[in-house]
Parts: structure tokens; sequence; C-alpha cells
């Protein structure tokens, strides 16, 4: 058995064996839950730790297991990690495992959300390990589910209803664009399977037609896109965010939202070359809303989780611009961005959440102060927002600054632009946004606020910063691990535009003969 179904399997299990414990358990429910995440997380790091050394198969994948399931279709369960996916692993592993610490603020229905927590937690992983279609977007459903319920049961403020409905419709629609995407894909190949890797080198072998690319690109663009909130398809995001539990928002905002951007790097750019190549300057363009427009937004906020959804939607922007860039330090950064905010969106989710819990409120204006009752979870807000505006040290920074220098060469105009929206916008909202709640005057009502005392409590957001931190700190821990599969993607992507090249060159040196008189 891979070391992978096992860090799946953890949550999972988890849940299964939490339908069979009274609810009034309260204890050993939530120790279950915390034990099965931790479990999961340990495997992780061990799986990346052992990375390097681990057995490569014929297609380049470490940790491999496949097990056939529908022969005749040619679907199968097969996982296992490359460069690509091994730090998103890593990243969701221990994102859920922040996430089960800091859902003590649950106090209703603990049972229920719990699990539904934990299937979550194993959709997430199980879509990042799957190398076969059918599971990849299945464990996605899987983790998309309890996103819905948890937000409609547990999520708060008067605008709940409405931000359940919209979430669920906007994402139900995006992930049926991606599968009608997916099934043309599957159709049209002829490959008659599911399996990732052979479908990669059969499609590598015979190109599916400009037609038939044309079609399915636009579908796993924007249905993928959709999920990931690219604007202008992003307003579900930061209301679904600032009405969902914390450990709902840490998830979804900081691991599930990557799904997407993984479908296009993994799918969408490898098999469909031609296509990707006519829709990238497209997707360029597109992706200033996220940084721009979506950042204008963010500097009008006057609630801290609209204000945190919003600058996660805003961070999306970068991902998609090294995407765009198709060249091997664009997409490097990109998937390094993907990890960096999956670890900072679940450390701001988390430490709203414990605002909210003490304070009753997140409307900045009725904050203020609160470094001084609470030194430790104001500290580690101001390096949050730090990394957040992309502040040396964190792995933010090299994402993003990898991004820039892949996308100039392509795109320098909207780069430029890019780089404002960056090194302005963002700071101008986060630095606000800090001297209103920490500093200045502090209310007389929250004068003895309780701060994150015991070891326990503190650990989830000491255990998120200190990943930005070494990450930010040692970023080749992770880019050794990406370039070389980020250099397939590129290459397998830039496919047509290098047979087109040589096929010109040719062309030049051996022009057609005249055609006689």
């Amino acid at each position: 058995m891979s070391i992978l179904t096992c860090i799946l399997g953890w949550p999972l299990l988890a849940a299964l064996l939490l339908v069979f414990v009274p609810r009034n358990y309260r204890v050993i429910i939530r120790a279950i839950a915390v034990l099965a995440t931790l479990a999961s997380a340990v495997l992780a790091v061990k799986m990346f730790y052992q990375y390097t050394g681990a057995p490569v198969d014929a297609d380049g994948y470490r940790f491999v297991q496949q097990n056939p399931w529908v022969e005749s279709l040619g679907i199968s369960y097969h996982v296992g990690v490359d460069g690509l996916n091994v730090g998103l692993i890593l990243m969701g592993a221990i994102v859920a495992f922040a996430a089960a610490l800091c859902s003590w603020e649950i106090q209703t229905r603990e049972k229920e959300f719990y699990i539904l927590l934990l299937v979550m937690a194993g959709g997430i992983l199980g879509a990042f390990a799957s190398l076969d279609l059918f599971f990849f977007y299945a464990f996605h459903e899987f983790a998309l589910v309890p996103t819905f319920i948890m937000i409609g049961v547990w999520g708060r403020g008067e605008r709940k209803n409405y931000a359940t409905f919209q979430i669920t419709l906007y994402l139900s629609l995006g992930a049926l664009i991606a599968l009608i995407g997916l099934i043309a894909l599957y159709l049209q190949s002829g490959a008659n399977t599911f399996d990732i890797p052979k479908l990669t080198e059969y499609i590598a072998a015979h190109p599916l037609a400009s037609s038939a690319q044309n079609f399915i690109f636009p579908l796993l663009l924007f249905g993928f896109g959709i999920l990931v909130s690219l604007w202008p398809f992003h307003s579900w995001a930061p209301l679904g965010y600032g009405v969902a539990p914390s450990p709902t928002a840490m998830l979804h905002a900081g691991v599930l939202k990557k799904f997407g951007l993984y479908g296009l790097i993994r799918i969408a750019l490898p098999l469909l070359p031609q296509a990707a190549q006519s829709w990238m300057h497209i997707l360029a363009w597109l992706c200033l809303g996220n940084i721009l427009y979506v950042g204008w937004v963010a500097m009008r906020q006057r609630d801290l989780n609209l204000l945190i959804g919003n600058s996660s939607v805003a961070h999306m922007g970068f991902i998609f611009l090294g995407i765009a860039s198709l060249n091997l330090i664009g997409v490097t950064g990109a998937v390094l961005i993907m990890i960096a905010h999956g670890f900072l969106a679940a450390l701001t989710f988390a430490l709203s959440g414990y605002i909210y819990q003490k304070t009753g409120t997140l409307q900045i204006s009725e904050l203020g102060g609160l470094c001084r009752p609470l030194r430790f979870i104001g500290t580690v807000l101001l390096m949050a927002a730090m990394a957040g505006c992309g502040l040396p040290g964190f792995a933010n920074f090299v994402g993003e600054v990898t991004v820039f220098f892949g996308a100039w060469k392509v795109f320098p105009l909207v780069t430029s632009l890019a780089l404002w929206g960056a090194l302005i916008i963002g700071a101008v909202y986060m630095t606000r946004a800090i001297r209103n709640i920490l500093h200045g005057p502090a209310p007389e009502k929250f004068s003895n606020l309780a701060d994150a005392s015991n070891p326990w409590r503190k650990l989830p957001y000491a255990l998120l910063l200190a990943s930005l931190l070494v990450f930010g700190f040692l970023p080749k821990l992770l880019t050794e691990k990406i370039n070389p599969d980020a250099q397939k993607i590129v290459s397998l992507a830039n496919s047509t535009l290098e047979k087109q090249n040589v096929a010109a060159v040719s062309e030049i040196r051996h022009p057609p003969s005249a055609i006689p008189n």
C-alpha cells in the first residue's frame, strides 16, 4: 500500500469511525479528528522528506499505487506524486491538521461537523494524489459537498443563507463545466483510459485536432477558473469565506481552491497545447481583474473576513499569471504561490476566527489595540499580513518574484500592472487593516481578552507560520522538486509552437521548388 493511500485514508477512516461514536462523547470525537489529521500530516512530512530517494516508475511518479476498478472504461484507483503535487499534498495535510485544532470554536452538532471536516480533508488529499481523471474529479466532489453543508449549518452572520446559495450555485456550475470538458477530453482522445500518465503519453503521440482542443480548453479553463475564483467569476469567494466557520474557510480557501489551478497545470496545458497557446494572452489579462479590481475592492472592506477573502482572490491572479507565461520560471512560481498561499490563507482565517470568538465582531472599526491583550495572536497576525504583502523571508515572496520574472519575458505590460497591484494595493489594505486592528486605543470591553495561552492553542498558528518561514528561507526544498516536472509540462504545452518553428525554419532552408511553366 502506498503512503499516499494512508495519507488520504486516515481522515476518511476516522470519519467512518465517528459515525459510531455517541454524540455526547465530545472529547473523544475531537481527539479522533485531531489524531487522524495528525497522522496524515506526519505521513505527509515523511513522504516529502523521502521524495528524492523514492523509487520512480516509468512515468516519473513516486509512491505509486494502482488498482483497476472499471477496466472496460480504463478507470483505476491510481495515486502517485511528482514535483507538481508533492508540495500540495504536504500543505493540504498540514492545513487539515491545523483546521482540526481550530475547530474548538464549534459548539453545536460537533459530531456532524468533524465528520464533514474529515471527509473534506480526505477528499482534498485524494484529489491532489490521484492520477486518474475519474478519481481526480470524484475526490474533489467528495470534498466540495461538505463545504456547502458546513457553511449552511455552522456559518455566521445575517447573509449566511445567501452566501450558501451563491457558493453552491457558482461552484456547482464550475464543477459541471469542468466535468463536460474532462468527458470530452476522454472521448476525443480515443485512448480509452482515464489514466493521466497514459493519456498524456497517448495524446503526445496522437495530438487532438485543433477544433477539439479549441472546444475543450475553454471548458476546462472557465470550469476550473470558476472553482478558483477567476475574475469576473469571483464574487462567491469573499462572501462565502466571510460567513464560513474558520476550519471550513481554512480548508477551502487554503487547499481545495488550488484544485482548479492544479487541474490546469496537470491536464489542460500538456494535453491541449495548441489551444493553450491561443488562450494564455486572454488569461493574462483576466488575471489583472483579480490583482487590480479585487485588490481595490479589498481596500474598501470594513469586515476582516471580507478583506481576507478578497485578498485571497487577488492572490489567485498571480498564480494565473505564472500559468499564462508558459515558461519554466513562471509555472514553477505558480506552484510555489499555490503552496505558500495555502498556508497563508489558512493562517489568516484561523486568526480571524480566534478574534471573532473572543470579541464577537470582525468589523474593523469596532476593533483596535488588540496587540496588547492578544500578544501572541497579534504578533502572528502582523507576520501573516507581512507575508500577504510579499515581504522577503516568507514563501509568498519567493513565489511572486519567480512569477514576475517568468511573466516579464512574455507579458511585460501585464506584469508591470500586476507589480503595481502587488506593491501598492496589497500593501495599502494590509497595513491599514493591521494599524486599525492591532494598534491605537483598545475599547474598554476588549482590555481583558484571553490570548492563546497554552501550547496546544498556539500550535496551529505556529505550525502554519513556521511553514511559511521554512519555505521562505529554504525555497530550494520546493524548487528542486518542482523544476523537473514543471519543465515537462512547459515542454508539452509549447510542443505545438516548437513544431511550427521547426517547420518554418525547414521551409526557409529548403524552399519548395518553383512550379514549372
